[in-house]
């Protein structure tokens, strides 16, 4: 148990050392993970069973070769991939945010030094340290909020992809 509290301790000294912009950025941080692990389980699980019944749905119509079939197919295929590139638009956005959310860190804390310099002169090595400290951990946090939501990101484009032509595979027009 005190393994926790010192771990929450040192996890928290880390988010007030980066300033106010450093909360933010874990904010932001858990809003993308969370949309992230809900299109990872939306794919796992809920995926299946609508590809299943889309399938389901095209293999009992009588005529598959009219146009007006070919529009149901293609409002069909549609239709899944806007259901499964549902909140792709917004974990882009929450990926460029958190770069610029570390560039305002960045300002904040050089702020800090310029303000601590302004009232002890350029001496203090120790007051300025944390006005340093206090730019750089934002502008790291955010880049790596970044990167690792970029992969996952682009992971969910090509399954999108890949299962919106293998949809249209399934769904044959005659």
């Amino acid at each position: 148990m005190f393994f926790i509290s010192d771990q929450f301790a040192a996890v928290t000294q880390f988010l007030n050392t980066g300033g106010t912009v450093l909360w933010l950025i874990l904010l932001v941080s858990i809003c993308l993970w969370c949309l992230i692990v809900e299109r990872l389980l939306f794919f796992k699980r809920r995926y299946p069973l609508l590809k299943n019944q889309w399938v389901s749905d095209w293999n009992t119509r009588s005529d598959k070769s009219s146009p007006s079939a070919k529009t149901i197919r293609i409002a069909m295929i549609s239709e899944a991939k806007l259901e499964m590139a549902k909140v792709t638009l917004i974990i882009k956005m929450l990926i460029a945010l958190c770069p610029l959310m570390g560039l305002l860190g960045t300002v904040t804390g050089m702020i800090h030094v310029f303000d601590i310099m302004a009232v002890t002169g350029t001496g203090n090595a120790r007051a300025m340290a944390s006005g340093v400290s206090q730019a750089t951990i934002p502008t790291m946090a955010g880049m790596v909020v970044a990167i690792a939501g970029l992969y996952f990101s682009r992971y969910i484009e090509d399954r999108t992809d890949e299962e919106t032509h293998h949809l249209a595979d399934l769904l044959k027009f005659h």
